[in-house]
């Protein structure tokens, strides 16, 4: 059964969707503020969908949007009784997924939901790997960064998408010379090394994730 995270100080709003969502077969999970909804996602990350309210007491939506998707990169509805384009756009940048305007129609944001529930499970069964602001996106072979187009020499690309396809195993210098520079290779493991330090430099805020292992070789940090 799909969870929903409702976040909204209004109590009212929150029976409302709970039981608009209930019918629809969702588990509701309630908090009053954005303090709250950041301290039930720390507890419990396995929620399909969140969605927020942005005028909140303690902590307003946007804020606790983004201290949620430093815990996990979970789809975001955010709502709001401002329908301006700047209050939408700002929501966008910070991560969210949709923005429905209040007073809003339960059927209409529980047709929301769906899409963004499916949308995020299709970019899953796409291999699309998110963590913060780092999008890692095979079928596509794009990398962005904090919502720019990384830049990366294509064996830079290569050897990035070999490590996050294979997350948090070790890889020796030797199996990446294998697996992505190939047999006929003539050359020593200090290449990889090289590469590794242009990738890390290509990678910014997120170089850490590729982690150097004494003696053995690398592997792209387990942040799912």
């Amino acid at each position: 059964m799909p969870r929903i995270l409702m976040v909204d100080d209004e109590a009212k709003i929150r029976e409302v969707v709970k039981e608009y969502a209930n019918f629809e077969g969702y588990e509701v999970v309630e908090a009053a503020d954005g303090m709250e909804a950041v301290e039930k996602v720390r507890e419990d990350q396995n929620f399909d969908c969140i969605i927020m309210d942005i005028m909140m007491p303690k902590l307003d939506g946007y804020s606790a949007c983004k201290e949620i998707k430093k815990i996990k990169n979970i789809p975001v509805i955010m709502l709001s009784a401002r329908g301006e384009e700047y209050d939408k756009l700002f929501g966008f940048e910070v991560g969210i997924d949709d923005y429905v305007v209040k007073p809003f129609s339960p059927k209409e944001l529980m047709a929301r939901i769906k899409v963004v529930i499916k949308r995020a499970s299709k970019e899953t069964q796409e291999d699309v790997i998110r963590y913060k602001g780092l999008v890692i996106n095979f079928a596509a072979r794009d990398v962005i960064i904090d919502g720019k187009r990384a830049q990366m020499t294509p064996k830079e690309y290569d050897i990035l998408f070999f490590l996050a396809k294979n997350m948090n195993i070790a890889m020796s210098r030797e199996k990446l010379l294998e697996e992505v520079w190939g047999f006929d290779f003539y050359g020593d493991d200090r290449t990889v090394d090289t590469h590794i330090k242009m990738l890390r430099n290509s990678l910014g805020p997120y170089r850490d994730l590729i982690v150097t292992l004494r003696g053995m070789g690398y592997k792209f940090d387990n942040i799912r």
